[in-house]
């Protein structure tokens, strides 16, 4: 398999799998302002390490199309599949850090709200 710098990886639009859950108008959450979430201070970072996933992810094309052995494509599946759940447990980490412990601080039934939107997600994290 050849790699490529992920600097130069161009995003393409991603079709949805399957549905996906918003817990607001434009899935933007009721009560946060848009762009102040818990990843914000690291947003470059994630949008780098995304851009990696996608090269992996065009990778795997690569070798399906150049009849690559099926096992060879099966470990860079399970790099892929890694690396995906990787990033979605620091974005959860961040999430609990920033939007939970918010809510905590101010208190009111708001934090029951995002500790049971937290369980969902991951809920639907050990499903996959």
């Amino acid at each position: 398999m050849t790699t490529t710098k992920t600097d130069q990886v161009t995003p393409e639009p991603v079709e949805a799998v399957g549905p996906v859950e918003t817990t607001g108008a434009a899935g933007h959450e009721p009560g946060h302002e848009q762009g102040v979430h818990g990843y914000h201070k690291q947003k470059d970072e994630h949008l780098k390490r995304l851009r990696r996933i996608e090269g992996q992810i065009r990778g795997l094309q690569r070798m399906v199309d150049e009849d690559v052995y099926c096992i060879d494509i099966l470990t860079q599946v399970s790099a892929s599949t890694k690396a995906l759940q990787s990033f979605a447990l620091q974005l959860l980490e961040e999430h609990l850090r920033h939007c939970v412990a918010d809510a905590a601080a101010k208190g009111g039934g708001d934090v029951d709200a995002k500790v049971e939107e937290a369980t969902k997600a991951i809920a639907r994290m050990m499903r996959t």
